[in-house]
C-alpha cells in the first residue's frame, strides 16, 4: 500500500543524505510498524553509519544512526498522508493518516478485483515440475502433495509478477510399464479403459500382473523378450506402449481436471533415455564419470573424489548399468539441460519427494563439474511423505494405499452430507457444486497449510471443518461477504475516508487485507504455500470476528458506506487468497 507515497518519501531521504554529504545506500529497506493506534512503517540508518564509520570517519554507528534519524525527521517535516514522523534509537518512524490509510486499502483491493495482491512484472521466468506420476499405475494419495504443492507454487509465483512454466514429467518406461503390458496382452488385449476412474482400471491390471507373474513360468522370460524388443523399436510393441500409455494419460488428466490444475510443458522419460548415453560418454570422456563396465560393473561419477572430499558427503552418483543401460541419473542430467534449450529459463524448481534430496544434489553437483552454466538456477523443492490418521504412512509395498479417486468421492460426498445439514434449502444442483467445491477445498487445504518440509497427517474431522483451520471456514467467509452485500440492495457507495472511530474488529480487517500483496511476495521469495493458507485463515477469521460485531446494514449512513466497502474489499482478498490456493471459490454454501 501507498506505494507511491513510499517512492516519494525515499527520493527526498536520499536527496537529504547527498546534501549533508552522507553515504546514500542502495537501498531503503521499508518494515510495518506493528498497529498499537496507527499503522507505520519504518527504516534504519545504522547501516549508512557503518558506511561512514568504513570511510575513515570516528562515529559510534548507534550514536550516528540516530542522528542521521533525527536530521532527516526534520527535514522532511510533515509528509503528505502521514500524521507524523520520528526518529527513535536510529529509526526514522512514519504513521499513517489512519482514515487515508483505511480509505485507500479498501479502495485498492476494490479496485484491482481478482487481482488484488497481484506483483509487478518481474521478467523472470522460472519452471516448475510437479506430478510425475508413472504411468501404467495407479494414482493414490501419496501422489497429491507434490500435485497440490507445485501447482500452489507455480499459482504464487505467476501472481507475484513471475512467469511461470508448469511442467510434468512421467515415468513413461521401464519393468514395470512392460509388466502391465505383459499382462494386458495376454490376459486383457481387445479390452478399452472405462470411460471413468481410468487410473484405478490401470492399476487394478498393474496389481493383477503380480501374482499372475508369480504363477506364469514363462512370465519373467516373456517380459524381457518384450523389453528387448520395445529397445529396439519393435512397431507392435512400441504401438501397444503408446496406446496404453494414452490411456494412463487420459486418467491423470481426469484427476488434474478435478483439482483445476494443467501444465505448459511435458516431459518423458523415455525421451531422456534416448539422450543419456550420449551425455553419459561425455562425462566418461571429461574424466568425470567412471567406467567399470568392462571388470562388469557401473557407470558411475565418485562425486566426492571429484571434488577432493575427505569425508562421504556426495556419495557417488550412478548413471549406467553393466549392460550399458542407463538410469535415472543419467536422464535428470538430460532433462536439466533440455529444460534450459527449451526456455530462457532462470531458475527450473523440481517439487520431488524428500527422499529424493542425495539424489538431486548430486545431479546438480554433476552438472556443475561438467562446467554447465546453468547449474546454480537449477533447485530442489523437497517434501514430506503424507500418512493416514493413526501415523499411518501410504505406501502401495505396505498395502496401506488410498486411490485418489476414492478419496475425491468420499470428500465429495462428505461435503454433500454436511451441506444437506447447514442449508437443507438448497436445490439439487446448486448442492452438488457446493459439495464439489467444499470436497476439493477440504482435500487441498491441509496438505497445503502444513510446511512442505513436515510430514503432513490427512484426517476428515480437521479437513472438513467450517469453524476451524480449514478450506471450509475460509470459503464461508466469502460467501458470507457475498450475502451481506446481497442484502445491501443498493450500489456501491464511492471511495470514502471513515469519519467514525474505528472498532478494533475494523482494525484488526483492515490490517489482513493490507498484508496480503506482502503475504504473496514473502511466499514467492520462499516457496511457503503455509503463508497463504495460514493468511487466508487470519483474514477469513477478522471477516467473521468483524461480522459478529460491527453492524453494516443498520449502522448509521457514513459508517455503513465505509463497511460495505470494507466488506467488499475483504471479499476480494478473501477470494484472491483462495483463487490463488486453487481452492473453489463457491457464492453459496
Amino acid at each position: 500500500m501507498f506505494d507511491q507515497e513510499r517512492k516519494n518519501l525515499e527520493n527526498r531521504i536520499l536527496k537529504i543524505l547527498s546534501e549533508n554529504q552522507i553515504p546514500i545506500p542502495q537501498e531503503l529497506r521499508w518494515a510495518s510498524i506493528p498497529f498499537s493506534g496507527e499503522w507505520g512503517i519504518s527504516t534504519s540508518f545504522f547501516q549508512t553509519a557503518a558506511d561512514e564509520a568504513r570511510s575513515g570517519k570516528s562515529v559510534k554507528v548507534p550514536l550516528r544512526a540516530q542522528e542521521i534519524a533525527e536530521l532527516v525527521s526534520e527535514a522532511l517535516g510533515a509528509p503528505e498522508n502521514f500524521s507524523r514522523i520520528e526518529a527513535v534509537r536510529g529509526y526514522l518512524n512514519l504513521y499513517y493518516k489512519t482514515g487515508e490509510f483505511s480509505r485507500q486499502v479498501v479502495d485498492r483491493a476494490i479496485q484491482q478485483g481478482a487481482d488484488f495482491g497481484r506483483g509487478v512484472k518481474t521478467n523472470q521466468l522460472v519452471m516448475v515440475e510437479f506430478s510425475q506420476p508413472n504411468t501404467h499405475k495407479a494414482m493414490h494419495v501419496g501422489h497429491m502433495r507434490t500435485m497440490l504443492l507445485g501447482d500452489v507454487i507455480a499459482n504464487i509465483l505467476s501472481f507475484s509478477g513471475t512467469d511461470v512454466v508448469r511442467a510434468n514429467y512421467f515415468g513413461d518406461f521401464g519393468r514395470d510399464v512392460i509388466k502391465w503390458m505383459w499382462n494386458f496382452k495376454k490376459r486383457h488385449f481387445g479390452e478399452a479403459p472405462p470411460e471413468t476412474n481410468v487410473t484405478q482400471w490401470m492399476g487394478d491390471l498393474y496389481a493383477e500382473s503380480t501374482p499372475m507373474l508369480e504363477k506364469d513360468p514363462d512370465g519373467e522370460k516373456e517380459i524381457l523378450e518384450m523389453f528387448a524388443r520395445w529397445e529396439v523399436g519393435d512397431k507392435e510393441i512400441r504401438q501397444l506402449w503408446k496406446q496404453t500409455r494414452q490411456w494412463s494419460l487420459d486418467g491423470f488428466n481426469e484427476i488434474y481436471e478435478i483439482f483445476n490444475i494443467n501444465f505448459d510443458q511435458v516431459y518423458y522419460e523415455s525421451q531422456m533415455e534416448e539422450k543419456a548415453k550420449d551425455v553419459v560418454q561425455q562425462l566418461i570422456e571429461a574424466g568425470i564419470a567412471t567406467d567399470e563396465r568392462s571388470q562388469g560393473g557401473p557407470v558411475i561419477v565418485k562425486l566426492d573424489n571429484q571434488l577432493g572430499l575427505e569425508d562421504e558427503t556426495y556419495r557417488v552418483l550412478v548413471l549406467m548399468r553393466s549392460d550399458s543401460t542407463t538410469l535415472y541419473g543419467a536422464w535428470d542430467l538430460v532433462l536439466a539441460k533440455k529444460k534450459f534449450s527449451d526456455f530462457p529459463l532462470d531458475r527450473s524448481i523440481y517439487v520431488v519427494d524428500v527422499r529424493q534430496s542425495l539424489h538431486f544434489t548430486q545431479v546438480f553437483k554433476t552438472l556443475e563439474l561438467a562446467g554447465w552454466e546453468n547449474a546454480e538456477k537449477v533447485y530442489h523443492l523437497p517434501y514430506e511423505i503424507v500418512k493416514l490418521p493413526g501415523n499411518v504412512t501410504m505406501s502401495s509395498r505396505e498395502g496401506t494405499v488410498v486411490l485418489l479417486e476414492d478419496l475425491i468421492n468420499e470428500a465429495i460426498q462428505r461435503a454433500y452430507e454436511v451441506s444437506q445439514d447447514r442449508n437443507p434449502d438448497l436445490d439439487e444442483t446448486t448442492r452438488q457444486k457446493v459439495a464439489k467445491a467444499v470436497g476439493i477445498g477440504a482435500i487441498k487445504y491441509p496438505l497445503l497449510a502444513r510446511d512442505n518440509t513436515k510430514v503432513a497427517t490427512f484426517d476428515w474431522e480437521t479437513a472438513l471443518d467450517f469453524n476451524g483451520h480449514a478450506a471450509p471456514y475460509i470459503q464461508y467467509a466469502y460467501v458470507r461477504t457475498n450475502s451481506l452485500l446481497k442484502r445491501a440492495k443498493e450500489p456501491l457507495p464511492d471511495s470514502i475516508v471513515p469519519q467514525h472511530e474505528l472498532d478494533t474488529k475494523e482494525v484488526e480487517l483492515i490490517e489482513m487485507i493490507s498484508e496480503w500483496p506482502q503475504i504473496v511476495q514473502r511466499a514467492a521469495q520462499d516457496f511457503k504455500t503455509l503463508y497463504v493458507t495460514n493468511h487466508a485463515y487470519d483474514l477469513a477469521r477478522a471477516f467473521n470476528e468483524f461480522y459478529n460485531t460491527c453492524p453494516v446494514l443498520k449502522a448509521e449512513p457514513e459508517v455503513r458506506d465505509f463497511r460495505l466497502r470494507l466488506v467488499t474489499a475483504a471479499r476480494e482478498a478473501i477470494g484472491s487468497s483462495l483463487r490463488v490456493l486453487n481452492i473453489p471459490v463457491p457464492e453459496v454454501m
